[in-house]
Parts: structure tokens; C-alpha cells; sequence
């Protein structure tokens, strides 16, 4: 007999939470497909910040085109040159600090973040990306202040917005996130990530039809959304709508094969609809991928709704 909803409870579908979001990070600004932040124009060099020759406007240019072509570390050494040579430039600052956070070097790149505020105190994104880096270190009022005096600088700047939003979930006030999160659409249109926490917070308010818009927004803008896609196959299993949810985690998993929230979601799923081998076959895949990822609790999870089956009239292969 098929275990009613309330007896497999205890292996509910995995929590998304806000990123300070998914895979357990906080999503960088740079991930913003908006274009923001961008690197910053380059200006005139001065005359005096020569090295053998070369500016630090050229050591600027030769980070971005490192960057450009996937070699960080390159980018962080020119960046680094350009900003001894000048420590007024900028966008040497600016620069260096995103190629920093890319690294994960967090500390050195809201310092680096910080000295382009200073070398420009007009820099809205470097505000913004500033502020940014103190809410990745759980420095939330200074985080704060630097995100608003971004927004003074620049009314329309998404990116500020959609970090705005994230400190607001960390305070525990989703109407607040919410309507940052709203202003970062407005303003970033290209960016997926602001409805995808938006609609994380409709989730936490137990909105559920205002999330599954928000999370369907979320894979308009950007069509490999694996966690968008499983939040909203979570919405529509727990509406009891399966055959929904089972097309929801499929594209979760198509957009992302090594996701195991969608097979171990899509397991769950063919349970209550009573199709025991194509349950058995997904959370097997889930349980491995679990496993690979070092998230035993999942896959401990995963392997007890496996031995299940044999009692719901299933014999695993």
C-alpha cells in the first residue's frame, strides 16, 4: 500500500534557502547576468604611473583581457601591478576586487573594493559591490550603509537592489527583501537571480502561487535554472499536483544532470503516483549523487526511501 503523505514526511523534499543560497554560498553580484558589475572604463593614465614603460592603464588593460580569457590569477597579478603603480586608479581597485571575490580571497577584495570608493567617491558599483562583500562576511550593518549610499549614487543600480534584498533576508524581513528584490528586476532585467529569491521569500510567507511566478520569471530569463525549476516542482508536489511536479524536476535535471534535488524530488513523486521502478531508478541516482557531493544526510535519506519500496509491493532490480 502506498505510505500516505504524512508517513514519508520524513523524507521531505530538500530545502532551498536563500542564498546565502544555493551550493551553500551566497550568489556573488558577479554572477548577474545584467551586465553588473562590469569592468569600469578605462581612463587616461596619468603621467606618472609608469613602470619600464608601462602604465598602469596598461596593466589594467592587460587584467581585463586576462580575465576575459578565463586566467584569474593573471588578471589578480596585473590588477595588483596597476594599482602599485596607482593607487588612485579606480578601476585597477575595482577590478582587482572582483577578481579577488571570483577566488574567494574576500577579506582582500572588499579592502580592494574599498579603495576604489576612495580613489572615486562617486563609484556606485564599487558601493555596491563593497557592501556586497561585508554581507558575505556576515558584516551587515556596515554592508548596509554602503548599499545604500550606492543607491544615492546611482537610483537604478539592479545590482545594489538585488544585494539590498539579500541583507534583507538575513535580518529576517522578507516584505522588505521582497520589494529590493522587485526594484533589482526593474533595473536588471537580463539578471534571473533577483526573482529566483523573490520567490524564495514567497516561499518562507508560504505564498506559493506568487513564488512559482517569481520562480517561473527566474527560467524565462535564464532557461537553465536547475533550483528554479525544483522550487517549482516542490510547489506543485506539495499542491499535489505530481504529474506537474514530475515535469518540473525534469527540467531541473536537464539543466543541471549532477542536481540531485531533482531526482531525489522526481523520486518522491513516483512513490505517490505508485510507479515504484521509475522511483527506485532516480533515487538511486540521487543517493550517488548525494554520496559524490559529501552531503551523507541526503543520501542517507535517499537509501532509506529505497528500502521502502520492497514494502509497497516493489522489488528492486
Amino acid at each position: 500500500m502506498l505510505p500516505d503523505r504524512k508517513s514519508i514526511s520524513k523524507y521531505r523534499l530538500p530545502a532551498l534557502i536563500s542564498l546565502i543560497l544555493v551550493a551553500g554560498s551566497i550568489l556573488s553580484p558577479t554572477d548577474l547576468r545584467a551586465g553588473e558589475p562590469r569592468p569600469h572604463p578605462v581612463p587616461t593614465p596619468p603621467v606618472f604611473a609608469q613602470s619600464a614603460g608601462r602604465s598602469a592603464t596598461d596593466f589594467l588593460n592587460e587584467g581585463l583581457q586576462a580575465i576575459s580569457s578565463g586566467r584569474v590569477q593573471d588578471g589578480i597579478a596585473a590588477f595588483r601591478k596597476a594599482t602599485q603603480l596607482d593607487p588612485r586608479l579606480a578601476p585597477a581597485q575595482y577590478n582587482l576586487g572582483l577578481a579577488l571575490r571570483q577566488v574567494g580571497q574576500l577579506q582582500s577584495a572588499a579592502d580592494a573594493f574599498y579603495r576604489a570608493t576612495q580613489a572615486d567617491p562617486q563609484f556606485a558599483l564599487a558601493f555596491a559591490n563593497l557592501g556586497g562583500a561585508l554581507l558575505e562576511g556576515k558584516n551587515l550593518q556596515q554592508a548596509n550603509d554602503y548599499l545604500l549610499r550606492a543607491l544615492e549614487l546611482d537610483p537604478k543600480l539592479g545590482v545594489a537592489y538585488y544585494n539590498l534584498g539579500l541583507l534583507r533576508v538575513q535580518q529576517g524581513d522578507c516584505d522588505r527583501a521582497i520589494a529590493s528584490f522587485k526594484k533589482a528586476t526593474e533595473y536588471s532585467q537580463n539578471a534571473p537571480e533577483p526573482a529566483y529569491h523573490m520567490g524564495v521569500c514567497y516561499m518562507q510567507q508560504s505564498k506559493l502561487n506568487k513564488a512559482k511566478d517569481a520562480f517561473s520569471k527566474a527560467v524565462q530569463i535564464n532557461p537553465k535554472y536547475p533550483e528554479a525549476y525544483y522550487n517549482i516542482g516542490t510547489i506543485f508536489f506539495n499542491q499535489g499536483k505530481l504529474q506537474d511536479a514530475l515535469a518540473a524536476f525534469r527540467k531541473s535535471a536537464e539543466a543541471n544532470s549532477n542536481y540531485p534535488n531533482a531526482y531525489y524530488g522526481a523520486g518522491l513523486a513516483f512513490i505517490q503516483l505508485r510507479q515504484y521502478p521509475e522511483a527506485a531508478q532516480v533515487l538511486q541516482y540521487a543517493k550517488n549523487l548525494y554520496t559524490a557531493q559529501s552531503n551523507p544526510q541526503w543520501a542517507k535519506n535517499a537509501e532509506n526511501l529505497l528500502q521502502q519500496l520492497p514494502k509497497l509491493n516493489y522489488q528492486p532490480q
